[in-house]
């Protein structure tokens, strides 16, 4: 699935139609989606695609929340299950299982990494000013990638720090 595709479906408040994509300039909107019935957001500008499950290529010795690789139109992607990488429930793989691929652009560098996750949600138009810090005590998700929290429709959605997500880390082996 494309995020462009979907993006044209996706009413902007005040608008009843939509003329292609380029509302689609600031950072205020966010992609949500579902980890363990819990909504989650990053910046919709790193979205590169949504893919459904399919089982990548794995990676010898690769911790257990790297699933593997993909190749993507000549790119070698690796696949992160978000669930197992904040222990966050039962990594199941069902029809509604998506791999979200974010590409981070820094300093001239860009990284490619897809994250598997339940289900994706829905585009939230947020103001900046709605975003709040997040709370200093601990959770299953570490304070590094979090970047804040919204309220939306009588929920609270984490926000993700794309730049630290995009940080796997060094699978040290045990002796």
């Amino acid at each position: 699935m494309n995020i462009q595709a979907m993006a044209q479906d996706i009413p902007v408040e005040g608008e009843h139609t939509m003329e292609g994509v380029d509302f689609i300039t600031s950072g205020d909107q966010y992609l949500t989606f579902l980890l363990a019935q819990e909504q989650y957001a990053v910046d919709i500008l790193c979205v590169e695609e949504i893919r459904s499950w399919e089982q990548p290529t794995k990676i010898p010795n690769a911790p257990s929340y790297i699933k593997g690789v993909i190749n993507m139109r000549g790119i070698i992607v690796p696949i992160v299950d978000l669930r197992l990488k904040f222990s966050i429930g039962e990594a199941s793989y069902l029809d509604t299982t998506v791999v979200i691929v974010l590409t981070y652009h820094n300093e001239g560098n860009s990284r490619t990494i897809g994250f598997v996750v339940d289900a994706v949600s829905d585009v939230l138009n947020v103001d900046n000013a709605d975003i709040k810090p997040a709370p200093a005590f601990g959770g299953c998700v570490g304070p590094q990638y979090i970047e804040g929290l919204i309220n939306s429709e009588n929920k609270v959605v984490t926000i993700l720090n794309v730049a630290h997500l995009q940080k796997v880390e060094q699978h040290r082996l045990h002796s």
